[in-house]
C-alpha cells in the first residue's frame, strides 16, 4: 500500500517570550492511500496542530512530512499553497462559505485558483453538487440553505480539485444529529468511492465511521487503533 501521510518525528514548539511550549513531541504516522482516519483527543493533545500540519497550513518545527511522494516539512509558503490547492480539500465545521455566492459558485472557487475556464468549472462543480445530493439547490445563497445543504456544498467545493485527500475538522460540530448522520454517510461515500479521508473530532460517535481511530495525548500518539470493519453503516 501507498502511504499518502508519512509523519518522522513531527515537532512543533511555539516561543512565547523565551517560553517554549511544546506542542507535538514525536509524531510518527503513515497513513495510506483510501484510509479512513479519525484523529481524536482532548483538547490541548495537539490534534488542531497536526491537522494543520497535515493540511499544509502551518509547517512542523523539527521532522518530516512527505504528502503524495513531496517532502512538504521544509517548503516555502508559495510551494505550500500549490499543494494545498492541489493535493488537499478541507471541511470545516463553520463551512467558509461566502455568502455572495450561489452553491455552485462556491464550489467552482478552487477551479478559478486553479485557472480552469469557466464553462468546464460549471460542469465539474454541478458535477460534484449532484454527488452530494444538492443540484436542486446549486443556485441559492449560503442564506438560504439549512446548516446541513451549507455543510454539503463545503464538501463537493472539497472535491472538486479531485484531491489526494480530504481533511475534515470537525464537520458535524455545528449540526443536530440527523444532519450529522446524513453528512457522515457522505464521508463515508467519498472513502468508498478510492478517496483518503482525515477527521478531526472529539466525538466517539462520529470517529466511529472511520475505519482507523489515532488518539492524542500531550503531543504524542497514545493509540492506534483499526477496526476489522466499518462501523456506523
Amino acid at each position: 500500500m501507498n502511504a499518502i501521510i508519512h509523519l518522522e518525528d513531527i515537532r512543533k514548539s511555539y516561543f512565547m517570550g523565551k517560553q517554549e511550549l511544546q506542542v507535538l513531541k514525536g509524531i510518527n504516522l503513515d497513513i495510506h492511500t483510501n484510509e479512513y482516519v479519525a484523529l481524536m483527543g482532548p483538547s490541548g493533545s495537539g490534534k488542531s496542530t497536526l491537522m494543520n500540519i497535515l493540511g499544509c497550513l502551518d509547517s512542523p518545527s523539527a521532522g518530516r512530512y512527505v504528502l503524495n511522494g513531496q517532502d512538504v516539512s521544509k517548503m516555502a509558503d508559495d510551494n505550500l499553497a500549490d499543494v494545498r490547492n492541489k493535493e488537499i480539500g478541507f471541511v470545516f465545521q463553520q463551512f467558509n462559505l461566502l455568502p455572495r455566492l450561489t452553491a455552485l459558485e462556491n464550489v467552482a472557487l478552487p477551479l478559478v485558483y486553479a485557472g480552469v475556464g469557466r464553462k468546464q468549472r460549471t460542469e465539474m462543480a454541478m458535477e460534484v453538487i449532484q454527488k452530494v445530493g444538492l443540484e436542486e439547490r446549486s443556485h441559492h445563497k449560503p442564506n438560504e440553505l439549512s446548516g446541513g445543504q451549507c455543510q454539503r456544498v463545503a464538501i463537493a467545493r472539497a472535491l472538486v480539485n479531485n484531491p489526494s485527500l480530504i481533511l475534515a475538522d470537525e464537520p458535524t460540530g455545528n449540526l443536530d444529529t440527523k444532519t450529522s448522520k446524513e453528512i457522515m454517510d457522505i464521508f463515508t461515500q467519498i472513502q468508498e468511492a478510492g478517496n483518503t479521508v482525515v477527521l478531526v473530532t472529539h466525538e466517539e460517535d462520529i470517529a466511529n465511521y472511520a475505519k482507523r481511530v489515532v488518539r492524542l495525548r500531550d503531543g504524542l500518539i497514545e493509540s492506534d487503533t483499526r477496526k476489522p470493519e466499518l462501523v456506523g453503516v
